[in-house]
């Protein structure tokens, strides 16, 4: 008899919820694994906080079961699940200092006064706090906030933290060293976490696997460099970064297949395509993995047009090159060089596009 694998530590079968008439998760199932940094990835409205929220137990599924460490949550209200969750806006006491906002919730639970004051000290520590403890939540900035909520939310040890945008509050260069923070404190912890956000870039760079969701579905499951990558649909590839897709059909070329692309005014090669002659497709290709150049390449799918628009971002040029059918291609350029007029090519110019086999995806959904 095979041995069974890993048991899932999370399992949600089949639950679905509907408010009224509104179904605003639908059919969804799911594993997740001990230890797991899993995201669950979607705009405005797609089910991905309302499926948090009954994993918390503030909603109850209209159908389907949700194990927690392979005890069915059914009948388990919230203050006796093995789950904390970290709010949005992070819900500090302001009157409180952070030591107290930190062993707030300690106070319910069967411990000594001394054990209590040890597990504030270590979760200031591990969220690199522990000078701050008197301070109250005016007196910080947002990032530590921030930490104050995460050690609040860890001091309990629960089995399962709950994050519900934890990162929107901050600015840009804030919110990309805090990922790291929480990255690291997962991994020291061993707990597991479920993220939900709408920001592509948080959920690629925490998680060790992301769900997108789409009007209460999962649309597609896996490691975020495979849904980046390898997309199964439009709404995903368009969903995740920024592409560039054209129609197309898929034609005979020589024994293989190719796409017949109008917008790029030829066929286009591709490697892997699971379609059939004659098949309606779109083409896919990601911004990066096109070159841009003054000269015609030695490539196998090349395009000439002329730069519409060019954008400088510092570490990066993005360009949008008209092609002669009118289509606008989105080009990344990385700036490599400092100090010197190395850009790829200007306004108005002439220039040749190209990209290999492997980096066109080719969609049917």
């Amino acid at each position: 008899m095979a041995e069974a694998g890993p048991q899932p530590f999370i399992r949600i079968a089949g639950v679905s919820k509907r408010f009224g008439g509104f179904t605003a998760v639908n059919d969804v199932s799911l594993d997740i694994m001990k230890g797991e940094m899993f995201a669950l990835l979607g705009g405005s409205g797609c089910g991905k906080t309302t499926l948090l929220r009954m994993l918390a137990g503030f909603e109850t599924p209209t159908e389907g079961s949700i194990f927690i460490d392979g005890q069915d949550m059914a009948d388990i209200p919230p203050y006796e699940r093995p789950v904390n969750m970290m709010f949005q806006s992070y819900a500090l006491f302001p009157h409180m200092t952070v030591e107290a906002n930190v062993g707030y919730g300690l106070k319910y639970e069967a411990m000594s006064k001394a054990d209590r004051a040890a597990r504030v000290r270590e979760m200031l520590d591990l969220v690199q706090l522990s000078g701050f403890a008197g301070r109250k939540p005016h007196q910080l900035s947002g990032g530590q906030r921030q930490r104050v909520a995460l050690a609040r939310a860890l001091a309990r040890q629960p089995k399962l933290l709950l994050l519900d945008e934890p990162l929107a509050a901050l600015d840009k260069k804030l919110r990309e060293h805090t990922q790291f923070e929480i990255m690291s404190i997962q991994q020291r912890t061993g707990i597991t976490f479920v993220v939900v956000t709408h920001d592509q870039e948080e959920a690629m760079t925490l998680a060790d696997r992301i769900a997108v969701m789409d009007k209460g579905q999962i649309r597609q499951l896996g490691p975020p460099a495979e849904v980046y990558e390898r997309p199964n649909s439009r709404f995903v590839a368009g969903f995740i970064g920024s592409i560039n897709m054209f129609e197309g059909e898929v034609v005979a070329d020589g024994g293989g297949l190719a796409v017949a692309v109008p917008a790029l005014g030829s066929m286009v090669q591709v490697t892997g395509i699971d379609a059939k002659t004659g098949d309606k497709v779109t083409l896919a290709v990601r911004p990066e993995k096109i070159a841009i150049s003054r000269e015609p390449p030695a490539a196998a799918n090349s395009f000439e047009g002329t730069v519409k628009d060019l954008a400088y971002f510092g570490k990066d040029s993005l360009f949008r090159v008209a092609l002669p059918s009118g289509a606008l291609v989105s080009v990344s350029s990385v700036n490599r060089d400092r100090g010197r007029n190395t850009s790829a090519a200007d306004w108005g110019e002439r220039v040749w596009l190209s990209f290999a086999p492997q980096s066109a995806i080719v969609l049917k959904d």
